[in-house]
C-alpha cells in the first residue's frame, strides 16, 4: 500500500491504496501500529478527499478499538503543525454516534477554533461544523449548548454547519 501511495502518478492510484487499507483482508493490521502509516498518508495526501476517507474509514475504527492509546494521539494531532492532521483529529469520531467521546470532541475542536494557529483555515472550520452536525443527529441538545458556549470562537461557517439540521 505504501509503495502504491508513494509511487502514485495519479490521484486514482492513491484512492486504490486507501481502498486496499480498508479491504477486509487488511483488518488484521488495523491497530495502533498502523497509525504512523496513516499519518504519512494524511501529510503527503494533504487534500480533503484523501484525508476525510482516511479519518473516517481508517483512523476512526482504530480509535474505536484502541481508545486508551489513540485518544492521546488524536489530542496530539489536534495541535500538530499540520492542517490535515488537525482535520483528522476533528473528524476521527464521525461514525461513532452515541459512542462519541465528548471530552475528546471538545478538546480537538477547542484546539482549532478562531484565534488558534489553524482556526481561520476553511478546512478546519468546515470540519468543526461537520463533526458537530454529525453529533447533533444523536445529541442535538449537547451541540446547541456547545455552540452557544463557544459562540465567540466558532466561525460562522462552523456554527452554520453545526446547526444546519437543528432548525
Amino acid at each position: 500500500m505504501r509503495t502504491l501511495w508513494d509511487g502514485a502518478l495519479f490521484r486514482e492510484e492513491r484512492y486504490a491504496a486507501t481502498a486496499l487499507a480498508q479491504h477486509r483482508s487488511a483488518r488484521a493490521w488495523q491497530d495502533p501500529g498502523t497509525m504512523e502509516l496513516y499519518r504519512h498518508l494524511v501529510i503527503t495526501g494533504a487534500w480533503w478527499d484523501h484525508v476525510d476517507d482516511i479519518a473516517t474509514h481508517c483512523v476512526a475504527p482504530i480509535l474505536a478499538r484502541h481508545t486508551q492509546s489513540e485518544t492521546p494521539r488524536m489530542r496530539a494531532w489536534a495541535v500538530a503543525d499540520d492542517l490535515w492532521l488537525r482535520r483528522v483529529a476533528i473528524l476521527s469520531q464521525l461514525p461513532f454516534k452515541e459512542s462519541t467521546d465528548l471530552a475528546l470532541l471538545t478538546d480537538v475542536i477547542e484546539a482549532n477554533v478562531e484565534g488558534t494557529a489553524y482556526g481561520s483555515e476553511f478546512f478546519i472550520r468546515k470540519a468543526i461544523g461537520w463533526a458537530l452536525r454529525q453529533h447533533a443527529r444523536v445529541d442535538p441538545d449537547w451541540v446547541r449548548r456547545f455552540v452557544a458556549a463557544h459562540a465567540d470562537v466558532l466561525s460562522g461557517l462552523s456554527r452554520r454547519e453545526a446547526l444546519k439540521h437543528l432548525g
